[in-house]
């Protein structure tokens, strides 16, 4: 007599208690999720299996499926977080340090901020110390130092952030109020996309502790001076390079602004006359996860950093016209 839902979720319950996470387990509950798919607890079970048998995709992608299920399951968003901390820990050095892939992304969309950062922080910092090593790094760093700045390096240990929300970024040392080379990570939840930006970015909301006096006068004042030199000498190859190069503008607290074309984001940015009101401007390169090109970068470390250097340098001489302004 073939075996109920109801027979199938007590045999379920019952492996659990026992710890018991085998093949029996994979196929009570796999048997459930089959019979109903919205089933949050099979799927949590599942996942537990797969993770027991260090198969961490498939125990990241059953996470996911109870996280897009109900957003709030705190057991779920606890499971993920240990999945995505085995997986780095599990993983040859090399094969640590490779790109972001679905399961990243997933991670980042469902976490806490700050478990976020925790989990994708390996990969990151590799991201960013292998920028370190490149060519147009060393000159950015150079620039800085004859103005007076401290710094070695481009990026320093530990320097990303968990914006929360999906959404972690970094930017150069000291960068914080200057013409930031800035890279930002981001999940489909809720930004619609996963995605990674690398570009500029201009950070002019006002201090969350000092309203006034804490730079955005200085941000500010960069800014104006980067619209000039777009409405000027920088207007025509700012957007032939956003053209060739998956360009795009970002403001605010939106997502890209993948609705308008080059020349009308160039033109944005020139007419923006109260910048200090948006906070944010950015442009820059744009990567979907969705796009199986950008995908194949994305998951190798090594393309990655190159298309971060590619950026960079075909950036850097207008952000030296205006950080020299």
């Amino acid at each position: 007599m073939p075996a109920t839902l109801a027979d199938l979720q007590q045999r379920a319950v019952e492996l659990a208690r026992q710890n018991r996470f085998g093949a029996d387990a994979v196929e009570v509950n796999l048997e459930i999720t089959r019979a109903d798919a919205a089933d949050q607890g099979a799927w949590t079970r599942l996942a537990r299996c797969y993770l027991e048998g260090r198969r961490f995709a498939e125990a990241a992608g059953a996470l996911a499926t109870v996280l897009d299920l109900n957003p709030s399951n705190t057991i779920a968003r606890s499971l993920l977080s240990e999945v995505t901390r085995r997986r780095a820990s599990a993983l040859p050095s090399a094969e640590a340090a490779s790109g972001f892939t679905s399961q990243d992304f997933d991670a980042l969309g469902h976490l806490a901020p700050v478990d976020a950062a925790r989990a994708l922080g390996t990969k990151v910092e590799a991201l960013l110390l292998s920028v370190n090593d490149r060519r147009t790094s060393a000159r950015i760093v150079e620039a800085r130092t004859r103005a007076g700045q401290a710094g070695t390096k481009l990026f320093h240990r530990n320097s990303y952030h968990a914006a929360g929300g999906g959404h972690i970024f970094a930017y150069h040392h000291g960068g914080r109020r200057e013409p930031q080379f800035n890279i930002g990570f981001f999940s489909r939840t809720p930004w619609g996309g996963d995605w990674i930006r690398v570009g500029l970015g201009f950070n002019m909301g006002a201090g969350a502790r000092q309203p006034e006096g804490d730079g955005q006068e200085q941000s500010v004042a960069f800014f104006e001076a980067f619209q000039r030199q777009i409405a000027g000498p920088w207007r025509g190859p700012l957007t032939d390079w956003m053209a060739g190069s998956g360009g795009f503008i970002q403001y605010g607290g939106r997502p890209p602004a993948v609705d308008l074309l080059p020349k009308d984001a160039v033109e944005w940015l020139i007419n923006c006359r109260n910048p200090a009101a948006q906070g944010w401007v950015f442009v820059g390169r744009w990567l979907s996860l969705e796009n199986p090109d950008h995908a194949k970068t994305l998951a190798s470390m090594p393309k990655l950093a190159e298309a971060v250097e590619e950026t960079f340098a075909a950036l850097l001489p207008l952000w030296t016209s205006v950080y020299t302004a």
